[in-house]
């Protein structure tokens, strides 16, 4: 399922590269979707800006894949990523429906919602990045992502869809409870620890 993910999300973000009209059919496009074409909020999760942002998300979608297919196998792990697609580019509709021009592209809400399920799913996973070579715990790493998400949503200065960041890791923390209910009483301060940034942000609304 991963491999066949990876090999289309390759296959229509390189045609994108090469072909501007289609880009443009299948991105996302609030004043699109608001007139009909509501496939776009799954098509623009196939699409990317660049080689850059596409390896990133490939690259990161990767990593932390292999673990929750293991887990919960690959019909649980696709509804997980297809709901967090559909939920990261239907929050970032909400959020930015008086926009009629904001577009956007990217996998970046399917693969928060994958990163959340695995933080959720394997707690004690240790993540290293390049620029801080310290191991971190994964639940550090969503918390903190999770703000960042929110402070450059509230700033809206760059050109990063953090919206579709934080619908794809609502879908994916929410989905996973869903599926592995036994992670509200075995991992209480884990859940509350996730989704109290979520409660902070509608709070500040």
């Amino acid at each position: 399922m991963l491999f066949i993910i990876i090999v289309t999300t390759l296959i229509i973000s390189i045609r994108g590269f090469k072909n501007l009209s289609f880009f443009n059919k299948y991105k996302f496009n609030v004043g699109s979707i608001i007139k009909g074409d509501n496939y776009r909020m799954f098509s623009s999760g196939f699409l990317h800006v660049d080689y850059n942002h596409l390896f990133f998300n490939l690259f990161t979608l990767f990593v932390f894949s292999t673990s929750i297919l293991n887990q919960l196998g690959e019909i649980y792990y696709l509804a997980i990523y297809i709901a967090s697609l559909y939920f990261g580019n239907y929050y970032t509709l909400k959020h930015y429906k008086n926009q009629n021009l904001y577009s956007a592209v990217g996998a970046s809400g399917a693969v928060s919602g994958i990163v959340y399920s695995s933080i959720l799913l394997f707690p004690e996973m240790k993540l290293v990045f390049i620029f801080f070579p310290i191991p971190l715990p994964s639940y550090i790493f969503g918390v903190g992502y999770i703000l960042y998400s929110i402070y450059g949503m509230k700033k809206d200065n760059d050109n990063i869809g953090h919206t579709a960041h934080l619908g794809g890791a609502i879908a994916g923390t929410l989905i996973t409870i869903l599926i592995e209910p036994s992670i509200i009483v075995n991992q209480t301060w884990l859940v509350v620890l996730l989704i109290f940034p979520f409660l902070f942000l509608y709070r500040r609304k």
